[in-house]
């Protein structure tokens, strides 16, 4: 009896020695997070100064932009390069967005090597869904974030000439390939960033919606990667990141390849170890490299906050290709 009158008298005072022991421990925890973050600015440090008032051109696409998570982050992200001294562009994609407006309203599109098959009727939807809707929505939510952004297209400003695109195909009785037409589809036959440039004097991040003028005059559906190489190649920009759904290039082990040369790069085509929708895409950072880029990198969007572990931390991620 006594016993158990001594334990309930002294259970009190372990309780509250239990909950100091949990509030000390609170504390370490919350000062080893402190120091975490301290140490990670630190090593940041270096990197905001190497890139202060250095272009950054941003492909932004795929799947991710139709999350409204992901486009937040993204463009938080993007405020975060602008306030520190980078000087951001952004150009997006939207083909999934396109496609779901094509399917409400009963417009049938077809696709050739990966192009859509895009007529009159069609380059007006995208074009619509480009400019208007996704570039908007995408420049709200950087002034979300803090950042001042501008939603331009590649009409704006005479930024992208296209020159009509067209694919080959092989005919359904033979083996023999021949051009196909694909409508109003084109790639950049000129770059002028006049209009980008005069943007960023005045400390505002572009974001550039793919579309282009002929020199016919009509309007032309640009692939969101091949019109981030090109602006990424006029503007000298020290690094284009090309935000898509798989980690970099791989080797043939599965293993991750962090840097790569052209010439590396284009062994690795040749050989198959780049291979279907990669090439593209690895072959679309080797022209903006040799237009005038330093570096471009493949990454993953989907990893949170992407675009700052490649450009502020030491090893970063994704793969890099550069000049010989």
């Amino acid at each position: 009896m006594a016993s158990t009158l001594f334990f309930r008298k002294i259970r009190p005072d372990m309780a509250l020695a239990v909950k100091a022991m949990k509030m000390e421990n609170s504390a370490d925890q919350m000062q080893v997070d402190l120091l975490a973050k301290t140490g990670m600015l630190i090593e940041a440090l270096p990197f905001m100064r190497r890139y202060s008032g250095k272009t950054i051109l941003i492909k932004f696409g795929g799947h991710a932009m139709g999350k409204a998570d992901y486009v937040n982050a993204f463009a938080a992200d993007i405020a975060l390069l602008d306030q520190v001294g980078a000087r951001p562009v952004v150009v997006h994609g939207g083909g999934p967005q396109i496609g779901e407006m094509l399917k409400k309203l009963q417009i049938e599109s077809s696709f050739i090597d990966g192009l859509r098959v895009t007529d009159e009727a069609t380059v007006s939807i995208v074009e619509m869904v480009l400019a208007g809707g996704i570039n908007k929505a995408l420049v709200a939510a950087i002034a979300g974030a803090g950042g001042r952004a501008v939603g331009v297209s590649g009409k704006d400003g005479g930024l992208i000439t296209a020159r009509k695109l067209m694919a080959m195909a092989k005919a359904s009785d033979s083996a023999i390939q021949q051009a196909v037409d694909l409508g109003f589809v084109g790639e950049p036959s000129h770059v002028d960033v006049t209009v980008l440039n005069a943007l960023m004097q005045h400390h505002l991040i572009p974001v550039v919606a793919p579309v282009g003028s002929g020199e016919d005059g009509k309007t032309y559906n640009i692939n969101a990667d091949t019109a981030a190489g090109a602006i990424a190649a006029a503007l000298n920009a020290t690094r284009m990141l090309m935000l898509t759904d798989v980690t970099g290039v791989l080797d043939k082990n599965g293993k991750l390849i962090s840097s790569l040369t052209i010439s590396q790069a284009e062994a690795l085509i040749h050989d198959g170890t780049v291979s279907g929708g990669m090439i593209p895409k690895v072959k679309t950072c080797i022209d903006a490299v040799q237009g005038g880029a330093e570096g471009a990198v493949i990454i993953d969007g989907r990893a949170p906050h992407a675009l700052l572990v490649e450009l502020f931390t030491e090893h970063g991620m994704g793969t890099m290709i550069t000049a010989d």
